[in-house]
């Protein structure tokens, strides 16, 4: 059943969502923190989580949970403390995120969804915005506390040199990847089209008395459609520039004209503003990229790659002068990053097959020609990519493997100076435990000072 098959990937990407059948049943209070409760179903369906992605747990693995959400407990009640901030409209951001990762997973299919949760969409959202906000609000904190901390050279190598040579890792053999994207334009003959379907959505909505809301369910080409077009409440910054402007110029209740950005043509209606704060939805139509406009995409990439073979200028001015502006890669000199570890180097096994097949009989340094992709959000993009670097397969040095070395110097010095921090901040802090947890070990220096609080 599909939804068995989702279950794994829905808990990774809504942990803060729990398991909502443990927290209806579980609701005693295991520990307070500061002015924090932990209640035994966060421990439970942390508990859960775990074995539903692992399985069977190890021993006395709840009073490692108890441990872990008892500092997230002690981060959460300082950062209150120091009036660290979180706007709800960060969170509504991160809600509305993880939710359509969700949809996509099943097929954007709402009812799905809202089987498997036994809620509609905002019910769920009303229901773990505060969770969701507590655990921003944590890792806030833990960076605040964390930001300063660096390393020096002679830390890294003594770091390295403290590493038993039999517990060295062994890296596979990894490479580098540059890359230039470039986004198909649009025809005039489309991008007519879709501002004539457009006019006449409009017409309807204004002189035929059509409802928004019900139009933009109909006929908006993203994912706000589900709800009306509406996009919740947003501060200036976070539309793209052109929408923005029309939006902040319109009055309550008014719709704006056509107005264009890089995802298509949109119909804006502002349906509130509080101060600098403004609640909008919209309609989206995306013009249609034909094959032609493929075919001249390509061209134009092509094109790019034989200047640089010809050495009009090097791949990074090529980055600068060619690449898409909003890929991740042109603001790190066209390097692609590797999202499960954050840095540039990746496993052959985690590259898309793509790239794996374009990159497997390249030489250092040459380019590929242009081939086709597709965006996060489903668009055709084409890119030409460069093989920058390629390692063998080799136990870690620090000729090979500093900028590894480094990072992983940093977290071992960023897990021992937040492990400070925790002790001193118990020393600071009321803390008191439930008895049920009186065998756990490693909560010995919680509970002891915690005696001594009033």
């Amino acid at each position: 059943m599909m939804i068995q098959r989702l279950l794994p990937t829905c808990l990774l990407l809504l942990s803060v969502f729990g398991l909502q059948a443990q927290k209806e049943v579980l609701d005693k209070v295991v520990a307070t923190v500061g002015g924090e409760l932990l209640l035994l179903s966060e421990v439970e369906e942390q508990y859960a989580l775990f074995e539903a992605q692992n399985g069977p747990a190890p021993e006395q693995f709840r009073c490692q949970i108890m441990a872990q959400l008892m500092a997230n407990k002690l981060l959460l009640n300082q950062a209150k403390l120091d009036s660290v901030e979180v706007s709800d409209i960060e969170v509504e951001a991160q809600l509305s995120a993880r939710i359509d990762r969700i949809l996509g997973f099943m097929n954007n299919d709402v009812s799905q969804f809202e089987s498997y949760y036994g809620q509609s969409i905002n019910d769920v959202k009303e229901q773990f915005r505060e969770d969701l906000k507590n655990q921003i609000t944590t890792e806030r904190m833990k960076s605040t506390i964390m930001e300063s901390i660096t390393v020096t050279p002679s830390e890294v190598k003594r770091f390295f040199n403290g590493i038993p040579r039999d517990s060295l890792p062994y890296f596979n053999s990894e490479v580098e990847i540059g890359e230039i994207v470039y986004k198909p334009k649009v025809n005039a003959e489309q991008r007519k089209l879709s501002i004539d379907r457009l006019t006449e959505i409009r017409r309807q909505i204004v002189q035929d008395s059509m409802d928004f809301a019900q139009m933009a369910q109909r006929f908006s080409d993203d994912g706000s459609a589900r709800t009306g077009g509406e996009l919740g409440w947003s501060k200036r910054g976070n539309f793209v520039p052109e929408f923005e402007a029309a939006a902040y110029n319109l009055e309550k209740g008014e719709i704006s004209d056509i107005v264009e950005s890089e995802f298509g043509f949109h119909l804006i209606q502002l349906l509130d503003r509080r101060g600098n704060s403004i609640n909008v939805r919209h309609i989206l139509i995306k013009p249609e990229i034909t094959d032609e406009d493929l075919d001249l995409a390509r061209i134009h990439l092509d094109s790019v790659r034989q200047l640089i073979l010809q050495d009009s200028f090097n791949f990074s001015i090529g980055v600068k002068l060619f690449s898409d502006e909003d890929m991740q890669s042109y603001n790190n000199d066209g390097r692609m990053v590797n999202p499960a570890t954050g840095n540039t180097f990746f496993e052959i096994g985690d590259l898309d097959p793509d790239i794996y097949f374009t990159i497997d009989t390249m030489e250092l340094n040459e380019i590929s020609a242009p081939f086709e992709f597709k965006g996060p959000t489903g668009e055709t993009y084409f890119r030409i990519i460069q093989l920058q670097s390629r390692s063998a397969p080799h136990r870690a040095n620090l000729q090979q493997d500093y900028a590894k070395i480094q990072d992983a110097a940093i977290q071992s010095k960023q897990n021992d100076y937040i492990s400070d921090w925790v002790l001193e901040k118990i020393n600071a802090t009321y803390v008191e435990i439930d008895a049920m947890f009186d065998g756990c070990p490693n909560l010995s220096t919680w509970q002891k000072r915690g005696e001594a609080k009033p």
